[in-house]
């Protein structure tokens, strides 16, 4: 990536809104429809809604639809002087209006608030709402500490500090006066969330808002102070209607649902019961082929609230590690990665070893990085990139851990993983959101490896890491050299190749160039496909040309059910890419959508390999779904 696009990751940018479709957006030339209440006086002009003060206490523009839980986002823009926020569930009282008022102006003030107002929108009374966030959808009672409760939530303070080296930059999400300003609220059951230049949550206002600072209501506009306010792109969402779409299934695959619950996160295949046929591995269960009806438990599973739970099986794979022909089954249990020995045949649950004991990312790799024919496990763990591989006399006790990075790889290193050779070399090479790392002429020698900071990711919003699942290495335009192929943040929006370019030193870079990425840019995005959180993401040769192809997905509900990531409620789409080489493309390549199935989605993996051995790849997907084969049509000759 060049300066210049290095420099646009720590920039400011105001934006349309982007994670939303929303109900209502306000395109009119007059505000004849909404009520203006107070002393201000409220004008449409070029597209914007303009409030100007008559005196400092101001007024309100009350729109016309009552909502009880609303997603509103806008841009907004203060000359000096001016005070502005917004009213929720704007509900009629006896006196006036009562409502959740988030102020975004004023300093100290800035912060949201249960508010009452007198019948001449003048404020009578103001409360700071309790504090209140987290992967939830309701917040519990307080409990009051009198009674043994701390009174409020609260929480630890994470290190979110960049890794050494890192190209990106974390922008200053303050507010700027006198400036546009990005806008998102949520407010939802007794929740409320609120990003101000996709600043962090709470960062201005957020917290608990029980029905009696309001319940029912329409939002209001609030202009005080001296100066004026612009609101433009201003639009809503109702937050209590919910649609499903029909469900469909790509015409090149045909589905089969093996289970319907939810007990992982991934899925992989391999001959576990070794009678010549592949086998389904997912969270706790082997599913056996060829028909896939029947499963054994490899450890006590059950299944988990899709609502509240995370699953303990973030990632399974499986292979031969012990050498006695039988495969065995990793699982990234959360955070340790454990190894359960195949019991070759009896009918029993299988042993148990942990054999890395801390493994922070949330997708790990195994790949084989030595050269020796054995996929070894890369990840971060321990605050550093590492790859890990078994002791051959004694595989399952703790893996002989190779550090490749310096320290200093926390949170906002734990999404985006990949392995394959960047500079040609001929050696395996490891790819994170944050550049590479060269495997060195001896390969397992000790001490971290040469890092080369590339930003193959995006920087996303306050509190998230760039970077989203397996990162997929391999020649995108046919110009010899291998490009990353990866989702761009693995809890927002995007997908992207980074097309690689060497310099006349031989110096390598690389291009961004999306191939999908939000609600505002569907229009752009290839195919006009956009979805959220893409996750799990793999590249295969899906249509058998030869050349791998991209497949990703939603992972919906990826934080429990809650507004905690964008659109939660999308659909739970699975779509895969074909990889077209076209000189009149950016880049010389293309890719194009087409869709698996819109129900299942992704978790924190996805799986493409040819279960029925037909010669076409097989895609195998477990969620909070349930766990799906996708059985691809085989080519024809």
């Amino acid at each position: 990536m060049g300066v210049a696009a290095l420099a646009l990751a720590g920039a400011f940018l105001v934006w349309a809104n982007r994670n939303f479709k929303a109900d209502w957006t306000f395109t009119g030339s007059s505000l004849a429809a909404f009520a203006q209440v107070g002393e201000a006086a409220w004008t449409a002009e070029n597209g914007e809604i303009v409030g100007r003060p008559k005196s400092a206490a101001g007024g309100w523009l009350v729109l016309d639809e009552a909502l009880q839980d609303v997603q509103l986002a806008a841009q907004f823009r203060c000359t000096d002087g001016c005070r502005t926020g917004v009213l929720l569930r704007a509900e009629k009282t006896a006196d006036g209006m009562k409502g959740v008022f988030v102020e975004l102006t004023g300093g100290e003030s800035a912060g949201a608030y249960a508010v009452k107002l007198d019948s001449a929108g003048r404020e009578v009374s103001r409360e700071k709402l309790l504090p209140g966030g987290g992967t939830v959808k309701s917040l519990p009672p307080v409990v009051p500490a009198a009674a043994g409760g701390r009174g409020g939530r609260g929480g630890g303070v994470q290190n979110r500090s960049l890794p050494p080296g890192s190209p990106y930059k974390e922008p200053n999400y303050a507010y700027r006066a006198g400036e546009w300003n990005a806008l998102e609220i949520i407010l939802d059951t007794n929740l409320l969330r609120t990003w101000v230049n996709d600043g962090p949550e709470g960062g201005v206002a957020g917290g608990r808002a029980e029905e009696a600072a309001g319940r029912l209501g329409p939002v209001a506009l609030y202009v005080g102070g001296t100066g004026e306010v612009h609101f433009k792109q201003v639009e809503e969402k109702d937050l209590g209607k919910h649609v499903l779409t029909s469900e469909k299934v790509g015409s090149r695959f045909r589905m089969q649902r093996i289970n319907d619950f939810y007990y992982g996160w991934s899925a992989a295949g391999a001959d576990i019961n070794h009678d010549g046929v592949m086998d389904v591995v997912a969270g706790p269960f082997v599913y056996l082929g060829p028909d896939y009806q029947t499963s054994r438990e490899i450890y006590l599973g059950q299944p988990v609230n899709v609502a509240k739970e995370y699953t303990p099986a973030m990632v399974n794979f499986s292979f031969d590690y012990t050498g006695d022909g039988w495969p065995d089954v990793l699982v990234t249990e959360s955070r340790p990665i454990v190894m359960y020995v195949n019991p070759r045949g009896e009918k029993r649950r299988w042993d148990r070893f942990v054999v890395i004991p801390q493994a922070s990312s949330e997708v790990d790799v195994f790949k084989d990085v030595d050269g020796d024919g054995k996929p070894d496990a890369v990840y971060v763990g321990g605050g550093t990139m590492n790859w890990a591989s078994p002791d051959p006399k004694n595989p399952t006790a703790p893996w002989v851990v190779h550090v490749v990075s310096e320290p200093g790889y926390g949170i906002p290193a734990q999404h985006g993983v990949g392995v394959g050779d960047i500079n040609g070399d001929g050696r395996a090479d490891i790819v994170s959101p944050h550049g590479w790392w060269e495997q060195p002429a001896k390969g397992t020698a000790a001490g971290p490896w040469r890092y080369h900071a590339a930003a193959l990711g995006r920087w996303p919003r306050a509190g998230a890491s760039p970077g989203g699942g397996e990162m997929g290495v391999y020649d995108v335009n046919g110009d010899g050299l291998n490009d990353v192929v990866t989702s761009m943040e693995a809890h927002g929006w995007g997908l992207a190749w980074y097309e690689q370019k060497r310099d006349a030193a031989g110096a390598i870079s690389f291009v961004e160039h999306v191939i999908v990425d939000d609600y505002s840019t569907a229009a752009k995005n290839a195919g006009g496909v956009a979805f959220s959180e893409p996750h799990g993401v793999t590249v295969a040769d899906i249509d058998g040309d030869g050349i791998p192809d991209l497949v990703a997905g939603k992972r919906v509900y990826a934080h429990n059910e809650s507004y905690n990531d964008p659109d939660p409620y999308g659909d739970a789409v699975l779509y895969w890419f074909r990889t077209v080489r076209d000189a009149k493309a950016p880049g010389g390549a293309r890719f194009v959508p087409e869709l698996i199935h819109n129900r299942s989605g992704v978790g924190s993996t996805v799986t493409a390999v040819d279960l029925n051995k037909d010669g076409a790849v097989d895609v195998i997907t477990s969620t909070n779904r349930g766990t799906f084969i996708f059985w691809n049509t085989p080519k024809k000759r």
